[in-house]
Order: C-alpha cells, then structure tokens, then sequence
C-alpha cells in the first residue's frame, strides 16, 4: 500500500502459524509498511492505517469494532481461523468487509467468502498462478462469489479505487443528487435488463436490498452514477449476469441456527410421520434451497428419525432454486471440508464420505436419494401441492410486503391440511395469520389451520374453503353416513326432538341431502332432468329462493337463519311455512373419513359442518307477512315498522308496495347467491387448474432430475469404463511382465523360493524341485514342513529368521544328495516403499565351478613339480616383499627348510652391499602409493 497516505483502512492478517512456536511476523510486517503493526491482543480495538496480526494457537473475530481472541474449538488438523474471522466480520462490517485471499494450501476462507458477499462486502484473490500455493486462491474461485483475481501487485491499486468509488462519498452512489422514489424509477430499466436476460422479475424484491447490491457492483465497476451503469449493463451481458448473481447471494449452512432446529426435531420432526403407514409419502417443499444445505439438514433429520422408530417412508424433498449454478451444485452434493465446523462428528461419519483428496465431503447416497432438486422461479412457476412441509428460510425478508402477501396464501394451498410452514427467525405470515396457527413462534413453525374464514374487511360475506373440502358430491358424503347411518339418525333425532321435529333435511354445504325426516312433499319435488338429492333443486316455487339464500347464510356465517312467511306453491294452492337452517358440526373419525371412497376422490376434513333444514307449516296472514319482512330486510325496515303500527290505517296501495319491495330484495338477493356460486364454481375450478399445473410442475421436476441422473449415470459409465480399459491395459503388462519374470527366472537356472513374513511359500520356480520336494499344492505351506534333498544341512529355517532379524544377506555353500555343489542365498525381499514382506531364496549350480577349480589346484601343483627341476634358484614373493613359494633348487642352497623361510623377506637373502641397489630396482617395479 502507499506509504504516507490516509487510506481509511485497517488490515488483519489471519495466518496458519504453528500454534506450538511464538510468531515472528510482527516484526517482519514491520520492515515493509510505514503503519503501525501489532500482535493483537485479546479485546484490540481496531484503528484506520494500523495492521493487526493474530497470534499463534488462537481463533479470532471481530465484534463491534474490536478484536476478540478464542482458545481453538477443534482439533489442529482441522481448525479454519480465516472462515471463523471472515464470517464474524461480514457480521459486523456488512458492507464494509473486505477480504483478500493470498496463497496458502487447504480449502480454508472458501465458507468465509459466501458470507461476505451476502453482506455485500468484496472478494478479491490471489491469481494462483502468481502463488506459492494454490489451494485457498482456487477454492474460493470455484465459489463462484470473487469480485476480482489479481497479482498481489495489482492489488493495491484496485483497493484503493473501490474504496474511493465505493465509500468516498458521503452518501450511497444510489442516492446521490436523488431521492428514493427516483431511484426506483430508475432501478426499473435494470429490471427490465434483468427480466429479459434472466427471465426473473426482480422488482418486488426489497427497495433497500436492490439498492445495496447494485450500488456494489457500481463500486466494484468504479461506476458513480446510476445511468451510466445502465449503459454498462445494456453493453456488457456478462454484467448483467454477474448482478444477477449478486441478488441470488444468500448465506446458508448444514443445521443454520442449531437451537431452532433442535426443536424442529423435537416437536415436528415426528408428526410428519403420524396417521402415515409404513411405506406411505412424506412430501416437503424447500424453495429457495440455494446449495442444498438446509434441504439435506432436514434429509439428515427424517433419517434419523426413520432410524430411530425402526419404520421406513417414502420421503420426497422438493428443493428449488432460480440460481441454475447453485442448483447444480446442490445436485452434486459436494461441500468443502468446512462443514465439519456446522456438523456433528456422528453426522459428518454416518451422512458423508470425505474423499480421497481430504479437501471435501460428499453425501451419502441414501441421503442424496430423498431429494429432488429443480430450478423454480417461487413468484411465477406453479407450486408443488399436497405438501407435508414447506421450508422457506430467509427467503421471504428479501421480499417487498406486496410479494409476500402473494407467497403465503400459496404455501397455504400447497399444504396438506394440518401440514407445517418453516419460516426464518426474521420472517412471519404477518397479514395472514388466520390462514395458519402458531406452533413454536421462537422458531417461527406455523400449521395449517382447518377451515379458514376471510378477514378481508372489504369483502365481509365471502367466505374461503379448504381445497380439500372443494368438489364434494353426494356419494362422499352418502359413502360415509351409510357406514355412520346410527349416529347420523340419532343426531339429527336429538335436534328434532329439541325443535317439536317438524319435516327436516340433513344437507351438507353445497345442498346435497343427506338425511330427511318426515313428510316433506309439500315443499320438495324431483327436479327434472338427471336424477339427483340436491335440496335446492327440489325445492318448489316460493321456497327456492329464500331457501338458496338462507343456506349460503348459513354457511357463511355459522349461524342459525330464520324465514318467516314464506308461500310455497303446492298442487295449485299455497302453503305458508317458517324456514329454519341450523348448522351442526359433526366430528367424522379419520377412518371412515377416507374408508370406501373412490380413487381420487378428495379428502375429507376430520371435523365438518352439516346443516338441518327446517319447515314449520303455519296460518299465513298479511300481518305476519309484513312482520316477517320486517325482520329479513333492512331497506324497508321502516316502511315495515309504519305498517306494524298503523294497520288499521293501511291502503291497499301501501301493501302493493310493501309487497314489490319485498320481492325487488328477494330478486336481488337470489342474483348475489346465484353470483356467490359461480365465483365458488370458478375457483374450484382455479384450483384444479392450479392443482394440474402443480402436478406438471413435479412431472418437469422429476423429468429433470432424471435427466441429470441419467447424465451422471452418463459420465459414471464412461468413466468406468475409461477405468476399465485402463485396468485391461495394465492387465495386459502384468501378464506379460510375469511371464518374462517366469522365463527369466527359468532361463537362468536358479532354483528360487518366495516366502512371505510368516517363512510361507508365496512361489517358487522349477529348477527349485531338484534340492527340495515342492509341488503347487504346497504354496501356502511353511517352509520348515518341506523336505529338501541336501546333505549335512537343517538350518534352512533358522538362516531365514536370522535374515529377517537382521537384514543383512546370507551365504552358505551346501552339497545336494546327488553330489551336486550349491551356493544357498537368502536376502529380504524389499518393496518400492522399502517395506519387509518375506524373504527370497536362491540356489546357484556351482558344481562346475568347484570342478574347475579342483582342476586349476591340480595343474598349478604340476607347474611347480616342472620349476622344482630346472637348474636355477626361484622363489616368488608377495607385493610385500615376504616369501609364498620356495624353489627345490634354493631350499638346497641355503639349506633352511622352505616352511622356516615362508614368511621372511627377500630383501634380507641379498648381500648387505648390494641391498640398496636391488631395493631401488624394486621400487621402480612397485612404486608405492
């Protein structure tokens, strides 16, 4: 960095040092920057233009401005000190961390990375080509989440512009010279950029998130207007691409927040599998999944659960994500070394293989099979349905208020009634918490309520039913009252009796009867057309109407509805009845709430409501006519109060009148029932139509996720069978090595035995059956059992084991039974990597050298006969002058026997006067060294 210059920064370096040696880097910063530099001690407040270097054998982090200093939680082998401080920083800092990865081995910093860029913080690495070691400037590359990768040369200069671009001014680079609302004007054109690259429409996202994530690439790009970073953008695709990156940045982890999901197991986990069969479908949603983590936490968690009642299910984990690359990533189920810090050890060695290079760990496969993952765009791609759980974690606090309103009703259709909604620790249903009840609110856990009623206040009357309860038809309700047909009679006995029984109908929501009691032909006939029990369409005239109206009442409001008065019209006359609809809840066992309906047919919820149609036959007179339209309508209500009290006053005009009106509301009333039912009608058939595209939804899902098994399953084979030629091809070379090793070892001569530790027969070569009795059948068997053919030797197994002690080779020379001479050889037999793995025993035909040298022995001594003699004085002496061979001719002449003169020098046999002379002679004939 420059020296004498205020860069309004401050460094820490985070090193592997060896925790067992005081650190001398202090004071080597120290002799190459003009800034303070110092060996951080335990709370260090941090200070601009100072470097601050952590000690040996600590962890660090920084909390509020402040350096605080842990004793190491894991083992040496596996402490990560630079993710531990990256991650405590991106906490504290946001925005402003920055962090730069140097050379250095292992995969450390990669886990630290993730979390700063989702804080919007910067990334730069070291070109591993530039380094000494390549191993954590390529691990966080392969994140995919680097801003730049630079020589540490270069790093300087483009610190120093993204400061200056990105915090030196005192404002943001979005709200410089502009306010919020011109700024979302303004995001609208990057939107659009996005929209038609992507295909993903950001602009219901949150305003501040956007606003962070764009102004960080602007500083990255050195860019201090927005406009101009449109023109980039409209320019520059791969851009576009990189900010779509940039909003997808989301931090997750195995097991994020451990106390939540403790309880999650605790309290969920297994009523996911109650009123399930052994083998039956357990079917959760993750969206948002980002790279998997949490959908394989969750995995992990039913596994053990499944292992823990001894009972297996059918689990399908639906996780998706608009991120194409992080889905593939998930897809692999490949994770840095890193997760052992978010991972039990009993988790880490049962769920995950940690591969051969020791850098990463995959998941097991019985896990990987739970999951299906998928890309989804959650605002416009159908949902999954029939749901048991849906796990969306830190997914909605991205999302603008309006957005959210969309997202969580349609979670509430995707869940199976009395299903489970998993939501971050900052997220709530909020407007919607009448659709779901709170389970653990600590851990932001909500089920699915049973029925649900609109709180809308703009739409008072209308009402909202489950998807389960959409479409029911005669038979369901029939199929269960014939099995229930005792309790029914004697509910429906037991209001009647409370009520004087007059006739009565048992019908469910939609009008289907159920049950009637009494004489009800005056007030119903047969409807024509096909043959069906629905009470509205029986009803006769003057009772269709208000009945119609009575009943949607009724089911809105849970309430009993009363009409008075009504004429109906029976066989040409009038009958006037009082029309009474009580509604009762029924409680239907979950058995038979499903026992002997057809395939497909919906479910029906455990509690219900059904309701008792009742008409009381009374004196019809005008008086009671107009009471009773006192009671029903409010838009005469005083017109009605006018006539009570002055009957005797009244005109016939004013009963014409009060008789219009009377049927101008139940004329307005039938129309606003009849517009109730085909809203009902089109969203049953919104919801089946949202039902199929769910369907097609999972069909693509699983389509792809064939398609990538069948792709892997692809490079599998190939690679196998790469594998598999390469293994013919080396068992083509050992073949052939072995039989060359077989025909040398046979060419030779050399009978050769192979032991192992154990002074087993591990092989042995032909020539070896002439000394000793081997036949195949004896590989395996200690050499001591094997007889041998030699003579006057029995130490063959002690030579062997002296060997072994000592490692130092042995030769004996030993004679065969035949009379053949052998020189025995027994020396280690060493591998490549210099281990002992038995021994190997030669024996070597001598006998024609032995043969030779007998001969050479006898015609020397001939040679030395012939010398005896000549007439001459010879002797022969060693290259030291002393005496080894004596001639006949001198032993006479000195007369001392030979044996007395061997060993004398011949220098002493010569004339005193000649001895310096002849001595000089020998010397210049052996010169010494």
């Amino acid at each position: 960095m420059p020296a004498n210059q205020d860069m309004g920064m401050a460094f820490v370096l985070v090193q592997h040092l060896d925790p067992d040696h005081k650190s001398i880097l202090n004071e080597l910063i120290q002799r190459y920057t003009k800034m303070q530099v110092f060996e951080v001690e335990d709370g260090m407040k941090v200070q601009v233009n100072c470097a601050y270097i952590i000690p040996p054998n600590r962890d660090m982090a920084f909390i509020n401005g402040v350096l605080q200093l842990f004793g190491p939680a894991a083992p040496r082998a596996q402490r990560l000190p630079i993710d531990f401080f990256f991650r405590s920083l991106a906490q504290d800092q946001h925005e402003k961390a920055i962090v730069i990865v140097l050379s250095g081995t292992g995969y450390d910093g990669s886990l630290g990375v993730r979390a700063v860029k989702s804080e919007c913080g910067m990334v730069m690495v070291q070109k591993p080509e530039s380094t000494g070691y390549d191993g954590m400037p390529r691990s966080a590359i392969a994140t995919g989440m680097v801003d730049y990768v630079l020589t540490a040369a270069e790093m300087p200069a483009q610190l120093i512009a993204y400061v200056s671009s990105t915090f030196g001014k005192p404002l943001s680079p979005m709200t410089v010279d502009s306010s919020v609302a011109k700024t979302k004007d303004e995001l609208k054109n990057i939107f659009v950029l996005l929209r038609n690259q992507t295909g993903h429409d950001f602009s219901l996202y949150k305003f501040n998130t956007i606003n962070r994530r764009v102004g960080r690439r602007m500083g990255v790009n050195h860019i201090e207007s927005i406009n101009a970073y449109v023109e980039l953008l409209r320019h520059n695709p791969s851009e576009i691409e990189a900010l779509f990156r940039d909003f997808l940045i989301g931090v997750t982890s195995f097991f994020r927040d451990p106390e939540i999901f403790e309880l999650f197991q605790e309290k969920i986990i297994p009523q996911l599998f109650d009123n399930k069969l052994p083998g039956g479908a357990v079917r959760i949603w993750v969206p948002g999944c980002s790279t998997g983590e949490e959908a394989y936490s969750i995995a992990i968690l039913l596994q053990e659960a499944m292992d823990t009642i001894k009972v297996n299910f059918k689990i399908q984990i639906f996780a998706t994500d608009i991120d194409k690359h992080a889905v593939e990533q998930a897809r692999l189920g490949t994770y840095p070394a890193g997760i052992a810090a978010d991972l039990s050890p009993e988790r880490l060695s049962r769920f995950f293989i940690l591969d051969a290079s020791g850098n990463s760990y995959r998941v097991n496969k019985n896990i990987r099979d739970m999951l299906i993952f998928s890309e989804q765009d959650l605002i416009k791609d159908p949902p999954f349905s029939k749901l048991d759980l849906i796990s969306c974690r830190n997914l909605l606090i991205y999302f603008d208020p309006e957005l959210q309103k969309k997202i969580i009703p349609l979670f509430h259709y995707a869940l199976n009634s009395k299903g489970f909604l998993f939501l971050g620790p900052s997220e709530n249903v909020g407007y919607f918490i009448y659709l779901f009840s709170t389970l653990i609110n600590e851990a932001k856990i909500f089920q699915k309520k049973e029925e649900v009623l609109s709180v809308n206040p703009t739409v008072s009357t209308s009402f909202l039913l489950q998807p389960s309860e959409i479409g029911l038809v005669p038979q369901i309700f029939g199929s269960i009252m014939k099995e229930r047909v005792l309790q029914v009679r004697e509910i429906t006995e037991h209001t009647l009796v409370q009520l004087y029984a007059p006739p009565s109908i048992l019908v469910d929501w939609h009008g289907n009867i159920l049950y009637i009691h009494g004489r009800t032909g005056h007030y119903l006939e047969p409807a024509p057309g096909e043959a069906g029990m629905n009470v509205l369409k029986m009803a006769r005239d003057g009772l269709r109407q208000e009945l119609t109206i009575a009943l949607r009442k009724a089911v809105v409001q849970k309430e009993p509805v009363n009409h008075h008065g009504l004429e109906v019209k029976t066989n040409g006359d009038f009958t006037t009845i009082n029309l009474t609809i009580r509604p009762i809840p029924i409680s239907i066992p979950a058995a038979s709430a499903t026992h002997n309906l057809p395939v497909g047919s919906p479910t029906i919820s455990e509690t219900s409501t059904l309701y008792l149609i009742i008409l009381e036959e009374v004196v019809a007179t005008a008086n009671m006519t107009v009471s009773a339209n006192n009671e029903k309508n409010d838009i005469d209500t005083k017109a009605s109060a006018d006539a009570n009290t002055n009957t005797g006053t009244d005109t016939d005009t004013d009963i014409r009148i009060l008789a219009l009106k009377q049927e101008l509301w139940e004329q307005d009333e039938y129309v606003k029932t009849t517009n109730e039912e085909l809203k009902n009608i089109n969203e049953d058939l919104k919801s089946s139509n949202e039902e199929m595209q769910s369907i097609n939804e999972e069909l693509q899902s699983a389509n792809e996720e064939l398609e990538t098994s069948k792709e892997e399953l692809q490079a599998v084979n190939e690679e196998l069978s790469t594998i598999n030629a390469e293994l013919q091809s080396k068992i083509i070379d050992l073949s052939r090595i072995n039989n060359d090793m077989n025909n040398l070892l046979a060419g030779t001569g050399i009978g050769t035995i192979f032991l192992d530790n154990k002074l087993s027969i591990l092989r042995f070569t032909p020539t070896i059956t002439r000394l000793i009795n081997l036949i195949p059948s004896d590989i395996g068997r200690p050499i001591g059992d094997i007889v041998s053919k030699l003579v006057d030797y029995d130490g063959l197994v002690v030579d062997v084991q002296t060997v072994f002690d000592t490692l130092i080779p042995k030769e004996i020379e030993v004679h065969s039974k035949a009379g053949e001479c052998f020189l025995l050889g027994i020396r280690p037999y060493r591998t490549t990597e210099n281990v002992i793995e038995g021994a190997i025993i030669t024996f070597i035909d001598i006998s024609q050298l032995k043969r030779t040298e007998e001969a050479l022995l006898a015609s020397e001594n001939g040679s030395w006969q012939l010398l005896d003699a000549l007439p001459m004085l010879i002797w022969r002496c060693k290259s030291d002058g002393l005496f080894d061979y004596l001639g006949k001719q001198w032993i006479d002449y000195t007369g001392v026997a030979g044996i007395e003169q061997l060993g004398y020098g011949w220098l002493e046999q010569i004339h005193p006067h000649d001895q310096e002379r002849v001595s000089e002679e020998w010397g210049k004939l052996h010169p010494v060294a």
